[in-house]
């Protein structure tokens, strides 16, 4: 049983070393930590430590269907309010405290204990998983929905497990030696986790720890941008002083032509720098409540004539309107950001749809054209830092990791979809936590 304690310990350190700062992250490592003390319960036995063994039972049976409960509040995010989720907490630690109050002021048979514990932990172990199946039928994210779908798969056959194995069994019978078959839902639990920690993710550990698989790419250019900027920046101020000493003492037309040369293209180094410095450098938000629905309108307005010219007919639907917590500055910037891109694949003008639509997890704003499209190679690395599939001096190939970068600082997502000559669909999704007020008629 000690393997069982040193397995499930080491997986709570990997999700709080992973990200601590993450309330789901914290209350897994938390049930992890309760359930694998229960691991140190035989050898106690073996060493005489009663009164420890007695303090380590009642932890492990009380705190991690606790654990569990709070876990599943949180990470299925169908409480997003931060009052209800503390009412949660509070309220669920009554019965924790009951029976150690109960245990402490006089000595309780264990039958009476364990038919105690089964009457509110099942309920508790029930209702996680109930939250956790919930959770995943109801998430609109096509990325979200496959990390509930392998976080689902990983708890909720092992929690019905130690209800049945551990919870019932130790009421109807409570000599059963439950562990070896409990142990086969660990292992089971344990291995599917990390065969999908390096195939798709389990609560944001993925290969090397990284929530996200463009993450360390973006903090990697973004940090080589940086020293980039500073070090052109530096040698470029060099050329421009030199090219205007040297004009000073020039007389000669052809020379002079020369250095204007060197000045035009200093100019254009540098602007080109800065536009890349400013693109990839680490973004800031400064949300404040905002119409989303009025925000979309605004840069619509901003590019009217530009689409007009370019003979592409737009159509915007606003099926909710939703007061927003955003940085309206960097979400103009996102906006158009997309509108352009769909701009470049209509050379010849086309149809452009812009939908506004409240989901059951918050809202999503959809930016359909009728461009040209992407090859599936092209629209696999869309959000990578200057990889882009037009072939214009002009672009870095910046915009959509721009784009990529915005959402995930806000707490949101973008994903896209395309085919060749069939057009791209891009999708905002912003979570129902940044939500502040939406018409309760326009909910779903």
């Amino acid at each position: 049983m000690l393997y069982y304690f040193f397995a499930l310990l080491a997986a709570a350190v990997i999700l709080l070393i992973n990200n601590h700062r993450n309330e789901t992250n914290r209350w897994a490592a938390f049930f992890l930590t309760s359930a694998s003390i229960g691991g140190l319960s035989d050898w106690l036995t073996e060493q005489s430590l009663d009164g420890l063994l007695s303090a380590v039972t009642y932890l492990n049976h009380t705190l991690t269907p606790y654990g569990v409960f709070i876990f599943s509040v949180v990470y299925s995010e169908l409480y997003p309010s931060p009052r209800v989720r503390r009412y949660f907490k509070a309220i669920g630690f009554i019965p924790v405290m009951s029976m150690l109050l109960w245990t402490s002021i006089s000595p309780v048979p264990m039958n009476n204990f364990n038919l105690f514990l089964l009457l509110w932990a099942a309920p508790y172990y029930l209702f996680s998983c109930y939250l956790l199946l919930k959770s995943l039928w109801k998430e609109a994210n096509r990325s979200k929905k496959r990390n509930r779908f392998v976080a689902t798969v990983i708890i909720v056959p092992t929690l019905l497990a130690v209800l049945v194995l551990i919870n019932v069994a130790n009421v109807v019978s409570p000599d059963f030696h439950f562990f070896r078959y409990v142990s086969v839902f660990i292992i089971y639990s344990l291995t599917v986790a990390l065969l999908c920690s390096f195939i798709y993710g389990v609560l944001g550990v993925k290969l090397r720890f990284e929530r996200d698989p463009l993450e360390s790419a973006m903090k990697a250019v973004s940090s080589g941008t940086t020293l980039l900027n500073h070090t052109i920046k530096n040698e470029i101020g060099k050329i421009a002083i030199s090219s205007e000493n040297l004009k000073a003492n020039i007389a000669d037309e052809e020379s002079m032509q020369q250095l204007q040369i060197i000045a035009n293209a200093s100019e254009h180094m540098m602007a080109m720098v800065t536009r890349i410095h400013s693109q990839m450098k680490d973004i800031i938000l400064h949300e404040a409540p905002c119409r989303l629905d009025v925000l979309v309108a605004e840069c619509l307005e901003q590019h009217r004539q530009v689409l007009e010219a370019r003979g592409i007919v737009f159509i915007s639907s606003y099926c909710c309107h939703p007061v927003l917590l955003c940085d309206a500055v960097h979400m103009k910037e996102v906006m158009g950001n997309l509108l352009m891109n769909a701009l470049e694949a209509m050379p010849g003008g086309g149809m452009m749809q812009i939908s506004l639509d409240a989901i059951k997890q918050g809202v999503t704003l959809c930016i359909q054209d009728s461009g040209k499209g992407m090859t599936a190679e092209q629209l696999a690395r869309v959000f990578e830092p200057f990889y882009s599939t037009k072939n214009q001096s002009r672009n870095f190939g910046l915009g959509l990791s721009y784009v990529y970068n915005v959402m995930q600082k806000s707490g949101g997502s973008v994903e896209m979809s395309s085919r060749e000559n069939e057009g791209t669909l891009v999708k905002l999704y912003f979570s129902r936590k940044k939500i502040l007020q939406m018409n309760q008629e326009e909910r779903r």
